[in-house]
């Protein structure tokens, strides 16, 4: 198998991508790169099993509801909730709020944060890809799934927080080694320093990661209550089981639904 992880950013220059070839028992990760142009991440994804994206797939249903109603001026506001209330139920997507509370997380907001402008080069690319007949499901049923490198270190129980930008060099460095402690089987060759240099290419390669746990069935789908938003939204894949379980289990089964309500 190979998977393959992308840090997509606005632009290419803060664009990484990862990927990892799988066999019996190890993973070698054959190729970093940053600077990473939409033509090279649709070259990649046509030739790989699975892709993982750290991006929102989509907006919260709410919240195109709300600027659909604004472009006709009968935007309601609900009697009773206070403004950060309703604000927040706007500017977050049910997979938002499942990830924060399955790990205490709070993915940023498509819908009010800069992260929008990633988003709307992800919606270029998910349509790029879907018209060149690649199966495209923002629940990640496809070939690419959505995923959030930081939630998908917290469920491998690794250090998930404080690694990012130039001024925390060190602590990725460590991350990176303590996450070749964890999986002995993991080998980094020649992109090990990358990694230690770039928190863009360190998550790229957390999303290769994680793609090899979707493509296992180690993360969890959408319950019943969430299926309809997240065919719209977007899904993000949390692990499920041990970061061992990429290399013990190599044969897919059903992933887990999260519980209705959580």
């Amino acid at each position: 198998m190979m998977t393959i992880g992308v840090d997509l950013a606005a632009e290419p220059k803060k664009t990484a991508l990862a990927r990892i070839d799988w066999s019996s028992g190890s993973a070698t990760v054959r190729d970093v790169r940053l600077d990473t142009t939409d033509s090279t991440i649709v070259e990649a994804v046509k030739n790989t099993d699975k892709v993982g994206i750290d991006c929102p797939f989509g907006w919260p249903e709410a919240f195109v509801a709300f600027i659909t109603a604004h472009q006709s001026g009968n935007v309601a506001v609900p009697q009773g909730v206070t403004g950060l209330q309703w604000r927040r139920a706007l500017a977050y997507r049910v997979t938002d709020q499942r990830v924060q509370a399955e790990t205490g997380l709070r993915p940023l907001s498509v819908a009010a944060d800069r992260i929008a402008h990633t988003a709307m080069r992800c919606a270029g690319l998910l349509a790029t890809l879907a018209d060149d007949d690649i199966p495209v499901d923002r629940t990640g049923g496809g070939v690419v799934v959505e995923v959030y490198p930081a939630a998908s270190l917290a469920g491998w129980g690794l250090p998930h927080l404080g690694y990012k930008s130039k001024d925390n060099i060190a602590v990725l460095a460590t991350l990176v080694d303590t996450l070749l402690d964890a999986a002995s089987w993991l080998d980094l060759g020649a992109h090990a320093d990358l990694c230690r240099r770039s928190d863009d290419a360190f998550d790229a390669m957390i999303a290769a990661l994680t793609a090899r746990a979707v493509a296992l069935g180690h993360t969890a789908l959408p319950g019943p209550d969430d299926a309809f938003a997240a065919e719209r939204e977007g899904w993000i894949a949390l692990p499920t089981g041990p970061l061992s379980s990429l290399v013990l289990d190599r044969s897919p089964r059903p992933a887990e639904r999260l519980p209705a309500g959580r």
